[in-house]
């Protein structure tokens, strides 16, 4: 594959709040805590102290999570390794999409491996774990249930309810059998796992597990056990709230929109086949939707004895994140990236250390049948992430074989008009109004003229205007970036290799967009 990289500011598709983090904008800075260059990561280990009962209790748990499956010694190097204190994970992570859902899911993998090769490189004596934090408790079901192959949407039905790692994967069969062809990492995946958590972990690891990629599902009691006290004051004291509420509001001053908007108590109340939220009643709490309430005293012993009922929100799931893991930076897109900035403040009431806040890598895919098209059309890298419209108008200007402006002649009209009014003026001033407007006529007259003329030349490069749109279509399929739109499978079915040819081209810590070319 060829590269290409240019600034994610020319793409146009990120926010002004991104782009100023990535610039270090001095107003920013008081939201986070280190930016991610590999030099600062010696200071990020010296802060990060994690207790070693917690490295005992993660290990010990990402062992059982991974029970029964097949793993390359890399991963289990890495989870025992978890045990020493020289040991820090590098991690992202992502809702558990059906069938890995957009090309950005494996980017942001392939972030977290690259980003702890280089740093191994860089602090030999220390190691480095990169982590996949499966979004398992999350109940945006509708968010996760369809991908996109082939340019074909599919979408899998289904009545169940609650977190959606805790869902049933077998009902995807359905799915599985619309796919073009059966595709055997997903076919054991949905059919032999019992949990969609389950299936994501086999399937990250069937992919990753080469790189040591360690999968953790936080919906479980052990490290639950580790975020009492936080659970505990959140219900009493909802100070999570007062410090979101502030540290959004000084973004706001300067200018930002806030990604995302704190509740009162952010907590869900999770069981079986619900996760609701836990709303303060009087002197009661309520879990909406169920018309369940729920006493102080009964809260406190819940929180004791089923740490695990309760779900922290994306307020507090950071927070969840830093405590259980010895983590040193979070790989996220734009979105990430922005709602981290809302949350130092937590961070900073709970003594815990806010991570490094690290770009993933941003690319497109160009394969040989498009890229054949850009080089016969004569467009570069830069000018494809422009309107369609904008191509469109410089190929057509660059290929006229004459100017089919009339900006000549709109010119030298109004140099005419001019004359006329001022010769006007010395007869009857009151013309001077009829011949402007005389002049807009003729003006608007030219205009219709070169729209006409436009047409024409266009009708000259028909095929290769419709090429540009094709063009558009694929890179960009439905105006958006290809890498939010299309599943990794549109590639790696006719390229087994192209996870790792990925992998070699992407640089975690260039922070610009990478444009992959298939020569």
């Amino acid at each position: 594959m060829k590269l290409e990289k240019i600034t994610l500011g020319e793409t146009g598709s990120f926010s002004s709040l991104f782009l100023d983090y990535l610039a270090q904008k001095e107003e920013l800075k008081a939201f986070y805590n280190q930016f991610p260059t590999p030099d600062v990561f010696g200071k990020l280990i010296e802060e990060r102290n994690f207790n070693s009962d917690k490295r005992q209790v993660l290990a010990d748990e990402l062992t059982r999570q991974y029970e029964g499956l097949t793993l390359d010694q890399s991963v289990q190097n890495n989870i025992e390794s978890l045990r020493s204190d020289n040991t820090f994970t590098i991690t992202t992570g992502h809702q558990l999409n059906i069938f890995t859902g957009p090309l950005y899911f494996i980017y942001k993998i392939l972030t977290v491996i690259n980003a702890c090769n280089d740093l191994k490189k860089q602090y030999p004596d220390q190691n480095f774990v990169p982590v996949y934090w499966m979004a398992s408790e999350d109940h945006d079901f509708e968010e996760i249930n369809n991908f996109s192959l082939f340019g074909k949407k599919y979408t899998w039905e289904s009545d169940q309810s609650g977190a959606v790692g805790r869902f049933n994967p077998n009902g995807l069969s359905k799915v599985l059998e619309e796919l073009p062809e059966a595709i055997e990492l997903f076919e054991k995946a949905y059919k032999e796992q019992n949990t969609l958590a389950d299936a994501a972990r086999y399937y990250v690891n069937e992919l990753f597990g080469k790189y040591g990629v360690v999968v953790v599902d936080a919906d479980c009691k052990a490290l639950k056990n580790q975020f009492k006290e936080v659970i505990k004051e959140e219900i009493e004291v909802h100070k999570s709230n007062e410090l979101a509420e502030s540290t959004s509001s000084r973004l706001a001053d300067l200018g930002y929109k806030s990604q995302i908007f704190s509740r009162e108590i952010n907590l869900f109340y999770l069981q079986e086949a619900s996760r609701e939220r836990i709303v303060r009643k009087g002197d009661q709490y309520e879990v909406l939707n169920t018309g369940e309430e729920l006493t102080s005293d009964k809260l406190d012993t819940l929180v004791e004895e089923s740490p695990d009922c309760f779900s922290p929100n994306v307020v507090l799931r950071p927070l969840y994140q830093e405590i259980i893991l010895p983590n040193l930076a979070y790989v996220g897109g734009p979105a990430e990236i922005a709602y981290w900035l809302q949350l130092k403040g937590i961070f900073d009431h709970y003594n815990t250390t806010f991570p490094a806040l690290m770009p993933r890598n941003f690319a497109m895919v160009i394969n040989k049948a498009t890229q054949k098209k850009i080089v016969k059309n004569g467009l570069d890298t830069a000018m494809l992430f422009k309107d369609s419209h904008d191509i469109k108008a410089a190929y057509v200007d660059k290929m006229a074989e004459s100017s089919f402006t009339l900006d000549d002649e709109k010119s030298e009209l109004n140099t005419f008009f001019d004359k006329l009014k001022s010769k006007a003026s010395e007869i009857d001033g009151s013309l001077e109004g009829y011949i402007g407007s005389e002049n807009a006529k003729m003006l608007k007259t030219l205009d219709n003229i070169e729209k006409r003329l436009k047409k024409s030349e266009e009708r000259k490069h028909e095929t290769a205007l419709g090429q540009i749109d094709g063009i558009k279509e694929k890179l960009f399929p439905g105006g958006g970036l290809q890498e939010r739109k299309d599943n990794f499978l549109n590639f790696y079915l006719n390229n087994p290799n192209f996870i790792e040819e990925l992998k070699d081209q992407f640089d975690p810590f260039d922070f610009r967009f990478h444009v992959l070319i298939d020569e």
